[in-house]
């Protein structure tokens, strides 16, 4: 068995979010051929996440607040605690909190054959995009 302590909170880089957005790693590749990571991110009010995709898709659990979820072409979901979406590989997609609640979620997803390209980040998602449904 092996302990692992916590790394500091990291604050998410403007880049990739809109709003302020922390993460706790929980898990990470340990030894070879593993590939799962598992974040706590939390989110301020009216925070989210750059239009995004992963190589192996991605899946998001709810654990306070409420969160907006959209994948591209879709209508946007209002997710609350306990619920769980998941996303496919190559699929666009955003996350983030609601205008008016913070928001936490797990993020959970495998690292791609090329850990640089486990995630492609795209655009910011517009205030509109954000507002829109």
């Amino acid at each position: 068995m092996k302990i692992i302590d916590p790394a500091p909170t990291a604050k998410n880089p403007p880049e990739q979010f809109t709003g302020d957005v922390w993460v706790d790693m929980i898990a990470s590749p340990q030894d070879e051929g593993q590939a799962m990571i598992v974040s706590r991110v939390r989110f301020a009010p009216g925070a989210r996440t750059a239009w995004h995709s992963h190589a192996r898709g991605q899946t998001l659990h709810v654990t306070s607040g409420v969160a907006w979820v959209q994948s591209r072409g879709s209508e946007k979901v209002e997710l609350h605690p306990g619920q769980t979406a998941y996303c496919p590989p190559g699929e666009e997609h955003w996350h983030g909190a609601a205008p008016d609640r913070f928001m936490e979620h797990l993020a959970m997803l495998e690292n791609g054959d090329d850990p640089a390209t486990t995630t492609t980040w795209l655009e910011h998602v517009s205030d509109a995009e954000y507002n829109a449904g």
